[in-house]
């Protein structure tokens, strides 16, 4: 899989693509994350980034209208990245606390675990929701 960035409307390079809103796109979502970060040698963010995007796409797939949902991932600097999904619909993710025998629920507070920042876009159509991640890559003591 290859990725090309290029530069979005605020000139920081970024990637993004339409998948179809079914559960089969998170997989390759994924992968697509992978290889654009690794590409920009952010291969350290790449685990987190990967939890987060498996997270959006689920909360679009479940929760959005329409047969599409459009993945966005920047590069805003040397070390951070914002990710992002949008979809058709107005309603806006809630983080829920579920009790401990709850099979759903989580998705925002892994989102929130792993990024320094998150939240959601209203757009005229439907919203963006984001979550920036960051961390400069550790180096090995000689």
């Amino acid at each position: 899989m290859t990725a090309t960035a290029r530069p979005s409307a605020i000139g920081a390079p970024a990637y993004s693509q339409s998948y179809l809103r079914e559960k089969e796109s998170a997989a390759v979502v994924r992968k697509m994350v992978r290889t654009v970060l690794e590409t920009w040698h952010l291969p350290h963010l790449v685990g987190p980034a990967e939890h987060v995007v498996a997270e959006l796409v689920a909360n679009a797939v479940d929760h959005a209208r329409g047969r599409c949902f459009r993945f966005v991932v920047t590069r805003t600097s040397e070390h951070r990245v914002r990710i992002a999904v949008i979809d058709r619909s107005h309603d806006e993710p809630v983080r829920k606390t579920p009790s401990p025998d709850e099979e759903h629920g989580r998705g925002l507070a892994v989102v929130e675990a792993f990024s320094t920042a998150w939240g959601v876009d209203p757009l005229t159509w439907g919203k963006r929701v984001w979550a920036d991640l960051e961390g400069k890559p550790c180096s090995t003591p000689r």
